[in-house]
């Protein structure tokens, strides 16, 4: 797979600490940033021993292989596009990544028929353009454990409903991020 250096993503803890992986062009695919995942595992604890984790829209697959490094049992990465899946597939490859599962599909199709998982946390950044965050909130305690996180990138107009509790939050540039919780009544 031929790409820019900018096209790179960088493992930054767990045991694939500092590799880098390649992902091609795509519409609305950008990483999430260094200082944005360094945010996120501290908030969630530097490792995840036996953690079920969802990577929705998984994209450069930056999450989604950062939990994976972090110990995660099996990490399912859900993305649409057929290059940017087959990118995907080539890096846990290269891994030799065994508790990574991807799903080519798109990733609301995917959740309208997934049956209950009991996911730890999962991970949503779909393109900001598309704006279908605060959509897929709803379609998500199903899949979640008790006590289960939701990240979710936005580019700042994301309501959070009814029934979800803000746990963490931030910014980096046009990036915004919430942790949250399902607290299960609404």
């Amino acid at each position: 797979m031929k790409t820019a250096s900018r096209n790179r993503v960088r493992i930054i803890g767990g045991q694939w600490r500092r590799r880098l992986l390649s992902f091609p062009d795509a519409d609305g695919l950008r990483p999430t940033a260094d200082a944005v995942r360094e945010k996120l595992f501290n908030w969630l604890g530097q490792d995840l021993p036996d953690w079920q984790c969802l990577d929705l829209f998984a994209g450069s697959g930056a999450l989604g292989f950062e939990a994976a490094s972090r110990g995660a049992a099996q990490v399912v990465m859900v993305e649409q596009n057929r290059l940017v899946c087959q990118a995907l597939r080539e890096n846990a490859a290269s891994l030799n990544a065994s508790n990574i599962m991807l799903v080519c599909a798109d990733g609301v199709k995917w959740l309208a028929d997934a049956p209950g998982a009991g996911f730890d946390v999962i991970f949503i950044d779909p393109p900001f353009a598309t704006r279908s965050q605060a959509a897929i909130l709803p379609l998500l305690p199903r899949l979640m454990k008790p006590k289960g996180y939701v990240y979710v990138e936005h580019d700042g107009t994301l309501i959070v409903p009814a029934g979800w509790t803000v746990w963490r939050e931030g910014r980096a540039g046009r990036a915004h991020f919430n942790l949250l919780l399902w607290d299960g009544h609404a």
